[in-house]
């Protein structure tokens, strides 16, 4: 297939779905299977398009904490609120990050009352910024798993050829793999089998799950964003279910390859190293998940260059992101989800970002189909 209108036919999303339902049939479990999809944007791709409510009832879909935005702990959003209200800074960001609740205010909240927070759209951006801002120190909010680390370590040795002064990072870079194993690691989650993160492993490529398989004895199947692309992997965790295999396989091979993109992971190499441990929102502290820049960067290291709160936050008790991103509750488990906690009025993280499973229940509207659904599946 070449066109994207080829990846949403009606008609090829429907003989997967009978094959999907076939393989399903053969399955002998007392409880559902259930499949982690843990990329954030194919959560909101599942929820577009309604695909956990074409799937057998005997699949279940759990949402995993692929968005970089929902699991930085609120600790380091105050962080971003220091660091944008410092003297004589310009705080740059993506645009799903200023609205991320810290313990006092969010970034936006920062920018309304005075602090110069600026969206950008790459650390390329943010770069040019300080160019034009002698004057200025200009910080750069670096976050992302293995997609993003690649465009942040290039601008740091462009900063570096260019010997600019006042351009630094705010690194929060993590990493997928020390995460997929915190999930498996936990004694309340139950997973039958992985849906990889696509964007991640085009960079990274396949060799890094292997153990997911060969110690967890879990099947990972990398897959595309389309419908037909997360219809096909699930149809392919199904069939190595069945026939009793456990590997890795590569759906998305249009633009994920095996080796990954060696050039990126040569300028992440050079660029950051990792660190003893990271704190997450949800998971606690999981070692080697989190990156920072070497020392031979380290003036362009912002907590280094700055003074920073650096607190360990609480979320708010009412707040359940923790949950949701272990895959322990759906969304509209929440008890405050679609009342308190809306995109209007986030209290979390998940209600927030572009790839937040709860801004993706809520954003598509399909609450009342999957309560129907488990009031149904309660009936029988």
């Amino acid at each position: 297939m070449k066109f994207i209108d080829e990846f949403r036919d009606p008609a090829k999303a429907r003989a997967l779905l009978t094959s999907i339902g076939n393989l399903a049939a053969q399955l002998q479990r007392e409880r559902p299977l259930q499949l982690m999809e843990v990329c954030g944007g194919h959560t909101h791709s599942i929820f577009r398009y309604g695909i956990e409510q074409v799937l057998p009832r005997n699949i279940e879909m759990v949402h995993g904490p692929g968005c970089p935005v929902c699991v930085l702990p609120m600790g380091r959003v105050d962080d971003c609120v220091a660091l944008a209200e410092h003297p004589n800074v310009i705080f740059t960001t993506f645009g799903d990050a200023m609205r991320v609740p810290g313990s006092r205010k969010s970034l936006l909240q920062a920018r309304a009352e005075g602090a110069d927070v600026r969206m950008v759209y790459s650390p390329e951006d943010a770069l040019k910024i300080a160019r034009d801002n002698p004057d200025r120190e200009v910080v750069f909010f670096a976050l992302g798993f293995e997609t993003t680390m690649p465009s942040t370590a290039l601008t740091v040795l462009r900063a570096a050829e260019e010997r600019l002064e006042n351009f630094s990072v705010f690194c929060n870079h993590i990493t997928i793999i020390p995460t997929i194993k915190a999930i498996l690691d936990s004694p309340d989650i139950r997973l039958d089998g992985f849906l990889g993160p696509g964007h991640v492993s085009m960079v990274i490529g396949t060799a890094p799950y292997e153990f997911i398989c060969r110690h967890y004895r879990k099947p990972l199947v990398i897959s595309g964003f389309e419908p037909l692309d997360i219809l096909h992997s699930v149809y392919l965790l199904l069939k190595q279910i069945v026939e009793g295999r456990c590997e890795v396989e590569n759906q998305y091979r249009r633009v994920v390859a095996d080796a990954g993109n060696r050039a990126a992971l040569e300028a992440v190499r050079r660029v950051f190293e990792l660190r003893e441990f990271f704190e997450w929102r949800g998971l606690g502290s999981i070692d080697h998940s989190g990156v920072r820049l070497r020392g031979a960067f380290a003036r362009f290291d912002a907590e280094r260059r700055f003074s920073l709160p650096n607190l360990k936050i609480a979320d708010p008790k009412s707040c359940q992101c923790g949950e949701v991103l272990k895959g322990a509750i759906k969304p509209w488990q929440c008890k405050v989800f679609g009342s308190a906690c809306t995109p209007k009025t986030p209290l979390g993280s998940l209600m927030v970002s572009s790839e937040g499973a709860c801004a993706a229940v809520h954003n598509y509207g399909r609450t009342d189909l999957i309560r129907a659904r488990e009031l149904q599946g309660e009936r029988e």
